[in-house]
């Protein structure tokens, strides 16, 4: 989804899994009690009952975390607001965490795990690619991406995978065209990105998958830098020059890489399931475009694929919503919870296409918001509308209760959606 959470995909990284994956190994994560790992459980598309309740009883709560680390939930919409928008009392510079974990790895570079002012120069650089103007240049190419991924579905015989098919292509393709890169390389974008999220299933592996991926990028880099192409890595080059050195565009890349594919791909598969189970709604899409935009807002915030935000710490002891925080704690924001919650608008319990677009913590919120909202959202008002356009028959090919989704994963997803077009 995004680049939903700019650079969500650097979210694989958190202090949480690394810290747990440094001190005891790399099934530390089944030894967490259960209440630590409910902001990454779902039931389904749902966040499960408890973190509802945990929102009930205080919109920030200590997690039972062990090995000596005080981290905090917010689950409440204004606390979360907050926390997400104060550089000043949190950090999120690398070298906190990685003086907390003992981490001899490279810093991953980019925006999630800086501070200003080095977040502030970075952003300066990344913001004019993602102005409205320069991304309308995208527009008719993403529509090629997916009129193409439907061209080889309706060519498929028998059950088709949305996931592989639909929900994977399309951001990947993308990000190839606004990178620059050779599209031959989009096998490589996809299996360097995946495993880096479900922490169950990969939490190892996702640190080798960093580092490979900025190697790779690096060398992306250093052949831009020899001759710029029209993609952004080109541009920021020709437009900068040495303001800003290979590592620095590298970790850039590697962020909107992982955050614009894996978040947008689980976005597309989740609401494409939604659209399956909703004839209406699927109608409406088809049917009525002035109700595409709203549709995608309200989805953004139903699904809240980002479950978790990139974890704070504080620099100084401060109180949130009654909660006292001590200098050096690590505070962690539950976007699902947040998006759940009253105070953001009433009903919100509930998915309504309908709904007038609310302030959602999707994206997230603050300096460290989203630098690619706008690219997720054009890809997602362009792929819904076109696939329920192309295949108004579309229907699961077995049971949905069959489908699997991530048990434990910073970004929420399904594995596959298996469907039948005609």
């Amino acid at each position: 989804m995004g680049l939903m959470r700019t650079v969500g995909g650097w979210l694989a990284r958190t202090a949480l899994a690394r810290l747990v994956l440094r001190k005891v190994g790399t099934r530390a994560l089944s030894l967490l009690p259960e209440a630590a790992l409910i902001p990454l459980r779902r039931d389904g598309l749902e966040p499960v009952a408890e973190l509802d309740r945990m929102r009930e009883e205080a919109p920030i709560s200590k997690l039972p975390i062990p090995f000596g680390v005080n981290v905090w939930l917010v689950t409440g919409y204004a606390a979360a607001k907050q926390v997400l928008a104060d550089t000043t009392s949190f950090s999120n510079d690398y070298t906190q965490l990685g003086e907390l974990i003992g981490s001899q790895e490279r810093n991953p570079g980019g925006l999630g795990f800086a501070d200003p002012p080095d977040h502030t120069r970075l952003r300066k650089l990344l913001t004019p690619e993602f102005t409205m103007r320069r991304l309308a240049r995208l527009g008719p190419r993403i529509d090629e991406i997916v009129t193409d991924c439907l061209d080889r579905m309706a060519a498929a015989t028998g059950p088709v995978d949305l996931v592989e098919h639909f929900a994977l292509p399309i951001p990947s393709l993308t990000i190839c065209e606004l990178l620059g890169v050779p599209y031959t390389d989009r096998e490589a974008f996809q299996r360097l990105a995946v495993a880096r999220f479900d922490l169950f299933g990969g939490a190892g592996a996702s640190l080798g998958a960093i580092s490979e991926s900025l190697t790779y990028l690096e060398g992306v880099v250093k052949a831009q830098r020899a001759e710029p192409g029209d993609g952004l890595l080109g541009m920021i080059i020709r437009e900068h020059g040495d303001e800003v050195d290979d590592q620095e565009l590298a970790g850039l890349a590697d962020g909107i890489l992982t955050g614009g594919f894996e978040t947008t791909a689980s976005m597309l598969a989740l609401g494409a399931l939604i659209l399956l189970r909703d004839r209406a709604t699927s109608a409406m899409v088809r049917d009525d475009d002035t109700a595409i935009g709203p549709f995608v807002e309200e989805l953004l915030r139903h699904l809240t694929v980002v479950q978790v935000a990139f974890p704070r710490f504080a620099r100084h002891e401060l109180e949130i919503a009654g909660a006292k925080i001590g200098a050096g704690d690590v505070v962690v924001c539950s976007l699902s919870g947040a998006n759940r919650d009253e105070a953001l608008a009433p009903g919100v319990a509930t998915f309504d296409p309908r709904r007038a677009p609310t302030q959602h913590l999707a994206f997230g919120h603050g300096a460290h918001r989203c630098i690619g909202a706008e690219l997720a959202k054009m890809e997602l008002r362009a792929a819904y509308p076109a696939l329920v356009r192309r295949f108004p028959d579309l229907r699961l090919a077995t049971p949905e209760s069959t489908l699997k989704f991530r048990k434990t994963s910073i970004v929420y997803g399904v594995e596959e959606i298996p469907v039948l077009t005609g």
